[in-house]
């Protein structure tokens, strides 16, 4: 997404005594998974004014200047008395460094786990902290009398959420949020934002979905009827049936009868993007992941886990040439419980050597360890192409565990209603589609029109599918429509196991259409698309597109179309 809106706060009252601000950017922040739709976010902080003053949440250094200033404009800053911190990380010190300088008398409320990166992230070990373990409560007077709620999980261990009772509002940092920019503050028509918040859950929450259901728990006695996220818009009309969507998401993750064990730690926090979107690539393709940061676990947690999983994966960054103790200490229990049948997976950053990542391939394929995807090694910070890998990586893991399965289990035959569902018959298209620097593509027969006006028509993508991020809500592709006759190629070409990010395009002649996508040049026609809305249905997602242009290529050819015995399988 583009915009040639400058960032900007906007600060509004939310209640009484209480105000947002919202820093807001239109376009994508950083190389994060979760960004990866594009569709800018706002970084939420919260002021409340009682007798005394607490400041919740200041965003990132992308705001820093815009929102200190703007803070400054608005209130006293030497008036503040509190920060409370929902988590701790370098790119939120970066503001509360040049916070601390302007307002020297304020004391930071935080976790243990927070209060240790804190002191670290400032490097200063006498910050004063106010250290909440879930009894401790804060009186800021007015009947603002603030409760804290530990919600830990692997990537966030210092996660705090804060509960207002005077306010009956509840400040939840990284639960329920969503990355999207509007001048909307409240989820009026909440329905709109949904695939938002299950795309942003899919990225943080699906892999810790074991602590996002304690975490519910822990919250399901609150009187709240306002989740205040660290990003998008106030949960207040949608409360209920988001709090429901964030159980039965979680559910889903926790049944599944095959964990992968994703072990990792992160020096600087890039390490943990890749395992995010390792993650993502897992649990999309309907395998569970317990996640697992070695630097706070419980060696009796990492062996429980590595027991339980079918495959694992653990990952590092290389700190002064080595593996950073917890990672060497859990790669020990690693080799020492894991059987030697159980798929295995490699991943790490570095800055200059990555000698850590190394250590790790080379011990487990002396121990004979297959590997479910080529070891991956980022130099420095992740980038979209880098996230794309992993995330296909993810993918690839999870259905190398899920075929190893299949084979375990003999084969039935079809049964009758999957024999006449095979003979439901499609066009034969392949679905392209290219975002920044970005591309995939995909076989498609299971394409139907579903609108006159405007003309439109759904495809079915796989959750699986390494094009199915290319398909969510405003983002464009290309439908080309393969000819009889000469489609063999292409089919063979795309049906066809390609290895993370490799391109699939090359080999095949291809010119640029209006939207960006590939238009494949043997195609007998071709359609340029605009997502309007997907529905989630069984191991596919209901993709509705309208078209916008499109192509007949060869006005004598007739559409390839796709007979299956079966409907279990294409």
């Amino acid at each position: 997404m583009t915009s040639t809106k400058p960032r900007d706060v906007q600060v509004l009252p939310i209640a009484t005594d209480t105000t947002i601000l919202r820093s807001r950017s239109w376009t994508r922040l950083r190389f994060e998974i979760e960004y990866a739709l594009a569709k800018g976010t706002t970084a939420n902080s919260y002021l409340i004014k009682g007798e005394k003053t607490a400041l919740i949440d200041p965003p990132g250094e992308t705001f820093t200047e815009i929102y200190l200033d703007t803070l400054q404009q608005r209130f006293d800053l030497k008036q503040i008395d509190y920060v409370i911190l929902g988590h701790v990380n370098p790119n939120r010190a970066a503001t509360l460094k040049v916070l601390l300088e302007r307002a020297p008398q304020i004391t930071f409320v935080c976790s243990n786990p927070g209060a240790i990166n804190l002191r670290g992230a400032l490097e200063n070990p006498d910050l004063p902290i106010l250290v909440k373990r879930g009894e401790e409560t804060l009186d800021l007077g007015k009947g603002h009398h603030l409760q804290f709620i530990p919600t830990p999980n692997p990537r966030y261990p210092d996660l705090l959420c804060t509960y207002d009772p005077q306010t009956e509002i509840l400040y939840t940092d990284k639960l329920f949020g969503a990355h999207i920019c509007s001048d909307q503050v409240f989820d009026e028509g909440w329905q709109i934002f949904l695939e938002d918040r299950r795309y942003y859950f899919e990225c943080l929450m699906a892999p810790h979905a074991r602590q996002v259901e304690t975490s519910l728990e822990k919250l399901a006695d609150l009187q709240v009827r306002m989740y205040a996220p660290n990003h998008g818009p106030l949960v207040r009309y949608g409360l209920i049936e988001l709090t429901k969507a964030y159980r039965e998401w979680s559910q889903q993750q926790t049944s599944q009868d095959t964990t992968v064990a994703l072990i990792y730690a992160s020096a600087y926090g890039n390490t943990a993007t890749l395992a995010q979107a390792i993650a993502h690539g897992i649990t999309k393709a309907g395998i569970s992941v317990e996640s697992i940061n070695c630097e706070v676990a419980a060696p009796e947690e990492i062996q429980a886990a590595v027991e339980k999983a079918a495959g694992f994966i653990i990952g590092s960054p290389t700190l002064g040439g080595h593996a950073p103790t917890p990672v060497q200490t859990a790669l020990g229990i690693v080799l020492s419980t894991a059987a030697k049948s159980k798929l295995a997976g490699v991943f790490g950053s570095y800055g200059w050597s990555g000698e850590a990542v190394d250590l790790l391939e080379g011990k487990l394929k002396d121990a004979g360890y297959q590997f479910g995807f080529d070891t991956i090694r980022v130099k420095f910070k992740p980038n979209d192409a880098t996230l794309q890998m992993c995330e296909e990586a993810g993918t690839d893991f999870a259905q190398a565990l899920k075929k190893a399965k299949k084979l375990r289990t003999p084969s039935q035959p079809a049964t009758t209603v999957e024999q006449a569902v095979g003979r439901v018959v499609g066009s034969l298209c392949v679905l392209t589609a290219k975002q920044g620097d970005i591309s995939s593509a995909m076989l498609a027969s299971w394409v139907s029109q579903a609108s006159f006006n405007p003309p439109g028509f759904t495809v079915a993508v796989a959750k699986d599918r390494a094009v199915e991020p290319l398909t969510h809500s405003g983002n464009k592709f290309v439908i080309n429509i393969l000819k009889e006759g000469n489609h063999i190629g292409l089919m063979k070409h795309f049906l066809k196991p390609f290895s993370p990010a490799q391109d699939r395009f090359a080999g095949v002649a291809t010119q640029e259409a209006e939207n960006g996508s590939p238009v494949l040049a043997d195609a007998l026609a071709y359609l340029e698309c605009t997502v309007q809305s997907r529905m989630e249905a069984g191991d596919h997602w209901l993709v509705y597109a309208v078209v916008d242009n499109g192509k007949v290529l060869n006005l004598d050819g007739v559409t390839a179309v796709h007979h299956r015995k079966s409907g279990n399988h294409y």
